[in-house]
C-alpha cells in the first residue's frame, strides 16, 4: 500500500521572525555598559525585569550587582567582561562569552546609553499593559469562576493602576491619541440562558411596571438581543409618561417603534409579554452582569490591539487604554448602584523606588532637612 503521508516543509532561517527594535536597543544598552561600566549610574530607574530577552536580563542583573573595575584596569584587562559573564552564566545557560563581545560591537555610541534605557523602559511598559489586558480578557470570558464580575473588575483595577503609574513615569506629548483602528466588539452572549433571562425581564416588568422606576441602572443597550432591549425601551417610555402598562399597551407602543414585523408578529409579542416569573430586579441584575462582562471583554481586546501597534508611544498607549476602559467604568457604576455596592477609591500610584541603576534617595520625603547652622 502506497504511503500517502504529506511531508511538512523543513523549518528554515527565513521562517525565524525578525527581531523587534527593542532587541537592538537592549543590545546597544548592554554593549554600552560593557564598554563603560560606570555609565549604569546615569540610566535612571531600570532593573533586569525591564528587559524582554532572558539573556539580557541576566547580564544586566550581573552588571547591577557587581562592582566595576577601576578605569585604568578596565582599559588594560577584560576583567569586567569576564566577571559579568561568570555572574550571568548560572542564570542564562548556554550564554557564550563571545555574545558579550557581540553586544559591545552592537553599541553605536556608549554615551547614548540613557536613550537606549528609555527605549527599554518604553517597551517594557507596552508589554506590561499587554499582560494586564490579557488577564482582563481572560477574566471577562471565564464565566466558570464563582464570581466572574469581581475577578474582572479586579483585573480592570489592576490595569487602571498600571496606566496611572505609567502616566506619571512617562511624559506627555502632542498627538497623544493613538491612530490604531479599534477591533470590532466581541459577540454578545446570546445563548439560551441570556435569551430566557431577557424575555423573563420584559414579561415580568409588564406584570410589575412600578418596579421599573427603581431600575434606572438598566438600559436597553445592556440586552444581548436588540429586540428585547427595544421592548424594554417601550416599557420605560410608558412608565415615564405615566401611561397604563399591560400586554396590549406595550404591543401598541412596540408598533409605534416599528418592532412588529412578519418575523415578530403581534401574537408573538403578546405571548412573550405574558410569560412572566419572579421579579424584574432579579432578571435585571443578571442582564447587567452579562453586559458588564461584555464591556470588560471589549475593553481588554481594545487595549490588546493598542499594545500590538508598536507605533504607539507609551503616552498614546495610556490615553487609548483609558478611553477603552471608559465604557466599562460607566457600566460598573450602574452595577454598583444596582447591587448596593459602594465605589472604592483606588490607591494613587507611588513613585518607583530607585534601583542600583540610579542613585538612591537617602532622605525620607517626610523628614525635614537638618540645618547645619548651630542653634543660638
Amino acid at each position: 500500500m502506497a504511503n500517502n503521508r504529506v511531508t511538512e516543509p523543513d523549518f528554515g532561517l527565513g521562517d525565524i521572525p525578525a527581531s523587534p527594535p527593542v532587541h537592538y536597543a537592549e543590545q546597544a544598552l548592554l554593549g554600552a555598559l560593557l564598554l563603560d561600566p560606570y555609565g549604569i549610574k546615569n540610566l535612571g530607574t531600570l532593573d533586569a525585569g525591564h528587559f524582554a530577552n532572558v539573556r539580557h536580563r541576566a547580564l544586566f542583573a550581573a552588571m547591577a550587582a557587581l562592582t566595576p573595575p577601576t578605569p585604568s584596569l578596565h582599559a588594560k584587562e577584560p576583567v569586567w567582561i569576564n566577571a559579568v559573564h561568570a555572574h550571568a552564566l548560572p542564570h542564562a545557560r548556554g550564554l557564550a562569552q563571545s555574545y558579550l563581545h557581540t553586544l559591545a560591537a552592537a553599541c553605536p555610541e556608549p554615551a547614548h546609553a540613557p536613550a537606549y534605557a528609555r527605549m527599554v523602559r518604553a517597551d517594557h511598559a507596552r508589554r506590561t499593559v499587554r499582560t494586564h489586558a490579557d488577564l482582563l480578557v481572560q477574566a471577562a470570558t471565564d464565566t466558570a469562576r464563582p464570581d466572574p464580575v469581581a475577578v474582572a473588575l479586579a483585573q480592570a483595577d489592576a490595569l487602571t493602576s498600571a496606566l496611572d503609574h505609567l502616566a506619571t513615569a512617562f511624559p506627555s506629548h502632542p498627538g497623544s491619541l493613538p491612530r490604531t483602528t479599534p477591533p470590532p466588539p466581541p459577540a454578545r452572549d446570546s445563548g439560551p440562558d441570556a435569551v430566557s433571562e431577557e424575555q423573563l425581564l420584559v414579561s415580568t416588568a409588564v406584570a410589575y411596571p412600578a418596579e421599573l422606576g427603581s431600575m434606572r441602572w438598566l438600559r436597553p443597550e445592556d440586552f444581548a438581543v436588540p429586540l428585547h432591549g427595544a421592548l424594554y425601551r417601550c416599557l420605560s417610555s410608558l412608565t415615564a409618561r405615566g401611561d397604563p402598562v399591560d400586554g396590549v399597551t406595550v404591543l401598541w407602543e412596540a408598533q409605534q417603534h416599528g418592532l412588529i414585523t412578519p418575523a415578530f408578529t403581534a401574537q408573538d409579542a403578546l405571548d412573550l409579554l405574558s410569560a412572566g416569573a419572579g421579579v424584574p430586579e432579579h432578571w435585571g441584575e443578571k442582564i447587567l452582569r452579562r453586559s458588564l462582562l461584555h464591556h470588560a471583554h471589549a475593553a481588554g481586546m481594545h487595549t490588546q490591539t493598542l499594545t500590538q501597534d508598536r507605533a504607539n508611544s507609551v503616552h498614546q498607549l495610556v490615553t487609548g487604554s483609558r478611553r477603552a476602559l471608559a465604557d466599562l467604568t460607566a457600566v460598573r457604576a450602574r452595577w454598583q448602584h444596582a447591587t448596593g455596592q459602594t465605589a472604592t477609591e483606588r490607591p494613587r500610584p507611588r513613585p518607583t523606588p530607585a534601583s542600583r541603576a540610579g542613585p538612591p534617595n537617602t532622605r525620607s520625603p517626610r523628614t525635614p532637612a537638618v540645618s547645619t547652622r548651630s542653634s543660638r
